[in-house]
């Protein structure tokens, strides 16, 4: 019977181990949540500020209508539902001011609806 107890024993300690390891492992910079809107014919907030190689996670809503999400110098390209949140992950690699627009035609004013990323070192 002795015998058994240490085996769990020694089972639980190897299992409380690599749990830790794998915690470890996966814990990184902490990744920025921005919440955004999309409605005729803005982003809000249309300017998001982060550091260069800091994880970024937008949030988009669509309002309204049908809009789009595009970053083009990230290689980033998303359809936004109305009532849906989309989520786009992306961690910079680059500094500099980038443009982010809607490219699905939502109206009259749609070539005006744009917003900055801007990366820091």
């Amino acid at each position: 019977m002795s015998n058994r107890w240490w085996i769990i024993a020694i089972c639980s300690l190897t299992l409380t181990t690599l749990l830790c390891v794998i915690a470890t492992r996966t814990k990184g910079a902490t990744e920025l949540v921005v919440h955004v809107t999309a409605k005729k014919f803005e982003f809000s907030p249309a300017e998001i500020t982060l550091k260069k190689g800091e994880p970024l996670i937008l949030e988009i809503q669509a309002e309204d209508v049908k809009h789009g999400f595009s970053l083009v110098d990230f290689k980033v390209r998303q359809d936004l539902k109305p009532g849906a949140v989309t989520r786009v992950r992306l961690t910079p690699d680059k500094a500099g001011k980038f443009t982010f627009a809607c490219d699905v035609f939502c109206g009259s004013r749609h070539e005006d609806m744009s917003g900055v990323l801007t990366v820091t070192e």
